[in-house]
């Protein structure tokens, strides 16, 4: 019997080129990334280890004194420091605090200026002044503005509109300085969020909505069936950048309160012993516990909200 070459269909045949042209394309991709990947590792890695390798010992920033090998001393200290639990807490207050507004009042301000009207170009730009101004500057204004004596936000509050009986000292009582500080980063990174989600509603194609508009959809239900769900991969990025750069706060609190214990953030602890108290090993366990924290968080992402997209 005359033996039948048995030949592949066309869809095992699609299959495996396919399958080759990822592996190839992937191959490309690495090639490309490489001289990229090699510069972080030589920016990064030295640095990361340095600061690691130093956590176990004891020395003095700028001292010409031996190290002293301590062994994980450093992190039990750490540890059981309520200052820097302290410090933790209130950096996730704020980043919670802050990227929450920002992400309401972002995606308000980019539903807004991605509708048509007059002036939508003037509109644009404007909503990006605050977000353009340095930070320490902004915080300074701020500072001035919070001020309990000639502050215009207790004039404001006092006798344009009279909803509080005397002026506060905003930045400086425990129950207000916190929120006051949320509200300034609100106000400058606001429009940094809502620049990432008015890139997003640009790629939702416009026939969507005239679909829904023709099916009797209202601007709600289009907005709660169309918008956000088409918007959600943007609203994922927007998130993540904010929730990190929240994470690594400092120079908004300690322009405006100097990181007084009652907004001290984990960055400004870890200046206060870094660079005032100078304390080398100890400084840098905290980096290395503000890298750990950081990392937590990066990694709820890509295991959770991320990982969902792709």
């Amino acid at each position: 019997m005359a033996t039948q070459s048995i030949q592949p269909s066309q869809g095992v045949r699609k299959k495996v080129g396919l399958s080759e042209a990822a592996k190839r394309t992937e191959r490309i991709a690495w090639l490309f990334l490489a001289p990229t990947i090699v510069v972080v590792l030589a920016v990064a890695a030295y640095p990361l280890f340095s600061t690691i390798y130093a956590t176990f010992f004891e020395a003095k920033l700028g001292s010409a004194k031996a190290w002293e090998y301590v062994g994980i001393s450093n992190y039990t200290r750490l540890l059981s420091n309520s200052g820097w639990w302290e410090a933790v807490w209130n950096t996730i207050r704020f980043t919670l605090g802050s990227v929450f507004f920002e992400l309401v009042l972002g995606l308000g301000i980019a539903v807004v200026v991605n509708s048509k009207f007059p002036g939508r170009g003037l509109m644009r730009t404007s909503m990006l002044v605050p977000w353009a101004i340095p930070t320490a500057v902004s915080s300074q204004m701020w500072k001035w503005m919070y001020h309990d004596v000639f502050g215009v936000v207790n004039d404001f509050f006092t006798r344009i509109i009279p909803i509080l009986p005397q002026k506060i000292a905003w930045v400086a009582s425990d129950a207000t300085a916190l929120p006051a500080l949320v509200a300034v980063d609100v106000w400058k990174t606001t429009p940094f969020m809502a620049l990432l989600l008015l890139a997003g509603l640009q790629l939702i194609p416009a026939d969507v909505y005239e679909a829904a508009s023709v099916d009797g959809a209202t601007g709600w239900r289009q907005f709660m069936t169309i918008t956000l769900p088409l918007l959600r991969p943007a609203i994922v990025v927007a998130l993540i950048f904010r929730t990190l750069d929240s994470l690594r706060v400092f120079d908004i609190i300690w322009i405006m309160t100097s990181g007084a214990f009652r907004t001290e953030s984990m960055a400004t602890f870890n200046q206060r012993q870094l660079i005032q108290f100078q304390k080398l090993g100890y400084g840098s366990t905290v980096s290395v516990a503000i890298f750990v924290v950081i990392g937590i968080f990066v990694v709820f992402y890509m295991t959770t909200i991320f990982k969902e997209e792709v």
